[in-house]
């Protein structure tokens, strides 16, 4: 029993970290940026919201990718078809490995977002803008790819049940 509350308690992390993450990149990319823009115009107080927002929102992502990577690290080898990291060999083995390269790409794509766009005053450059809202997209594409990769991994686990 203490194991499974254990167990339980690193995939309800695991899930949160992810929610919080993929969640709040959903939000910030369909509700809060297009509200935003439509409420203030596209000058130069919108931008300030937004830097305000990504800032606030950088933390909650790094203490995600932090617990993700420790959480994911606990639930490794409870499937039995496990074979390793980044291993191909078997097809839940590939799509775990398809889902780790997955969220790498999501994490440096956060990174430079984050440290390197978002330390750069946008007020001259729009193509710069332009960049951190086509980045802020690709890592929202990502993140469902994940979350569809999470879903295929969970199938393949769960073996087909008998009829």
């Amino acid at each position: 029993m203490p194991n499974t509350i254990i167990l339980a308690l690193v995939i309800f992390l695991h899930d949160l970290f992810t929610a919080v993450w993929i969640g709040g990149l959903i939000t910030l990319g369909i509700a809060v940026l297009p509200a935003a823009r439509k409420a203030l115009g596209m000058g130069p107080q919108t931008r300030n919201l937004m830097q305000a927002i990504q800032k606030r929102l950088s933390t909650l992502v790094y203490v995600s990718i932090v617990g993700l990577v420790l959480t994911g690290l606990l639930m490794a080898n409870r499937a039995p078809a496990f074979q390793g990291m980044f291993s191909f060999a078997n097809a839940y083995s590939t799509a775990l490995s398809l889902k780790h390269i997955l969220v790498l790409i999501m994490i440096i794509v956060s990174l430079y977002r984050s440290l390197v766009l978002g330390r750069i005053n946008n007020s001259s450059q729009p193509s710069r803008e332009k960049l951190n809202g086509a980045l802020l997209f690709l890592n929202i594409g990502l993140g469902l790819a994940v979350l569809f990769v999470s879903g295929y991994c969970a199938a393949l686990s769960a073996g087909p049940k008998p009829v």
